[in-house]
């Protein structure tokens, strides 16, 4: 800041000869050089005569040597001599840099009162009563500054207001002066769409959703391609509020104009929502409609993993690293770095699976960044674990410095994986163990362990665990599930097991791999039919091997046996290698 005022000093000192010049009277002024060959415009009739120069001098002098208020007060009587712009701002940040903020006020409301159809003094009226806390007294200025827009620029200052308010600290107090001040401009077809967007992003940051909804359905009523209310709907969506999908595919249908951004908020959506199926049908068109749009290949790409398409998987995610190579041209971004880099270890974990560990050392060696190190050599650690150097591996994780505060607990949770993966499922669970008698409040380590107990046929221990994490965490809904499945796979305390499950669908409604769980334990209280409802919407939903061997038994039980064969064969397109999938097929003597 002190540089700042030392140049300004120093270029009122540079300029002086110039800026005195210019208040020469138009007669004293020096006539052109008859020998120029163009013509030379007469200097701007300046104000600022040697008085006001020496004013405005000792006013930075001041203001730069501690005593800001004369400062200040020396600025603004300049200003208000001179209707100069640059002044009255001047003054405007004396007064802030010192923390005064009604001085600040004053001179920005001064300001304005002198130039009244300009948009910036009523920019800094407005951002400085907010920042006052004085929201009340925003609904003038405000509405005076969504006029003073251009017609053309009105709908983008409508929609600039949210920000403008977001260290409010009342936000229902800022949402009731924003819709106020907003009034007209609702009912404008001009600007409905983008003024009602804007109330409902405020109601949002108030603590309203269903207001928010509200709105968002009245802007995209105003206009159904603007992707101001898609927007808005993707911060709402969740299952309490159904709706709000309605919105987003309204805005998708049809519109050659529609963002891919939006659409990949949508499949990200319905990814944490565990709809795989529609997600990857939305990547899919995200993909038609925009073949060069980089971050849909990754995300399809480890969809495409994650159901052990390793092909397919491979395709994508290589041409995603091709289109952010193109698109690296330019400076890169840390978005664009971190999606590389899990790029990298994905086509990595491909080449791991398939058993070309040079291929998988080779995608290793791209990442580059120091923060994305732990991933890469966590990964080098299951390549050697893959070639039977589980003991380096382990030590090659427990060896990785440890930077920031959770870095412990990320190599204790890659050795786990390391020994999960490779089925050393008792080395898992002693290692969880002493992970958790230093942390016992974990939820998430008690959980793992508790799975790593079910793997070793320690099913007391496994039963305590899960209870304890319901303990620790209520709202744990995988532990419910949990622990209803293993009772319903085990066809022991079935009534409790359903409670359990249906527990865990109230936290998490479309989980499809819950509503597997209660499938199975309503085929083993006998009740078939609902068995068979359930599963054909949890397969539907989510395509998984797992829910196939559970559906094609209930089928097969029915009587439907070509309909079961053929869900089992589609399971063993999804995952031949599933467990689960491979026992059913032994205990019923059944060859696909």
């Amino acid at each position: 800041m002190k540089k700042k005022l030392i140049w300004t000093f120093s270029g009122l000192w540079l300029a002086a000869p110039l800026l005195l010049a210019q208040t020469r009277a138009p007669e004293q002024a020096p006539g052109p050089d008859p020998q120029a060959s163009e013509t030379v415009e007469a200097p701007t009739i300046s104000s600022l005569d040697s008085e006001l120069f020496y004013q405005l001098l000792v006013g930075e002098i001041t203001a730069q040597e501690g005593d800001p208020g004369a400062g200040y007060a020396l600025i603004l009587d300049a200003a208000r001599k001179t209707n100069d712009a640059q002044l009255y701002q001047r003054a405007t940040e004396i007064a802030l840099q010192s923390r005064s903020g009604d001085a600040a006020l004053q001179a920005a409301q001064a300001w304005k009162q002198a130039q009244p159809t300009s948009r910036d003094p009523n920019r800094y009226v407005l951002q400085i009563l907010i920042a006052l806390n004085r929201i009340g007294d925003t609904v003038e200025p405000l509405k005076t500054g969504i006029e003073l827009a251009s017609p053309a620029d009105r709908g983008l200052a409508i929609s600039a207001i949210p920000r403008a308010y977001a260290r409010a600290s009342d936000k229902k107090l800022a949402s009731a002066v924003v819709e106020q001040a907003l009034a007209s401009y609702l009912t404008n077809p001009a600007t409905a769409a983008a003024a009602w967007t804007t109330v409902g992003r405020m109601r949002l940051a108030a603590g309203d959703p269903p207001g928010a909804l509200e709105a968002a359905k009245k802007a995209q009523a105003a206009d159904i391609r603007y992707e101001g209310p898609a927007l808005l709907a993707l911060e709402l969506m969740e299952p309490k509020l159904p709706e709000t999908e309605v919105l987003i595919k309204n805005y998708l249908t049809d519109n050659p104009r529609a963002l891919p951004e939006i659409r990949m908020g949508y499949a990200r959506g319905l990814l944490d929502a565990q709809r795989y199926a529609e997600a990857s049908a939305q990547l899919q068109a995200v993909i038609r409609d925009k073949p060069g749009f980089a971050p849909a290949w990754l995300v399809l790409g480890s969809l495409q993993l994650q159901d052990n398409q390793l092909a397919q998987a491979q395709s994508s995610l290589e041409r995603y690293v091709e289109l952010a190579g193109q698109q690296q041209q330019r400076p890169a971004g840390e978005e664009a770095n971190r999606g590389l880099t899990q790029a990298y270890l994905q086509l990595a974990q491909i080449a791991e699976k398939r058993k070309d560990f040079a291929a998988a050392e080779a995608w290793l060696g791209k990442i580059s960044n120091s923060e994305s190190m732990m991933l890469a050599q966590t990964r080098r650690a299951s390549i050697l674990a893959s070639q039977g150097k589980l003991a380096e591996g382990r030590q090659l994780i427990r060896s990785l410095p440890e930077r920031q505060p959770g870095d412990a607990r990320l190599k204790l949770m890659a050795e786990v994986s390391l020994l999960r993966d490779l089925k050393q499922y008792r080395m898992a669970y002693e290692l969880l163990g002493e992970a958790t008698a230093k942390f016992p409040d974990d939820a998430d380590l008690t959980y793992d362990q508790a799975m790593m107990a079910e793997k070793i046929v320690q099913l007391p221990a496994m039963e305590r665990l899960l209870r304890r994490v319901i303990q620790i965490k209520p709202d744990y809904y995988s532990a419910y599930n949990a622990l209803g499945y293993s009772f319903a796979d085990r066809n022991v305390h079935l009534p409790e097991a359903r409670q359990l499950i249906l527990k865990a669908l109230e936290y998490a409604p479309g989980d499809p791999f819950i509503r597997d769980s209660l499938g199975w334990v309503e085929f083993r209280m006998g009740n078939h039919a609902e068995a068979a409802r359930i599963f054909a919407d949890a397969y539907k939903t989510r395509p998984d091997a797992e829910i196939a061997a559970h559906y094609g038994e209930v089928l097969w039980s029915m009587g439907q046996r070509d309909k079961a064969l053929l869900i089992w064969r589609e399971g063993q397109l999804l995952n031949p290698e599933n467990e689960t999938l491979l026992e059913t097929f032994k205990r019923l003597r059944v060859k696909p």
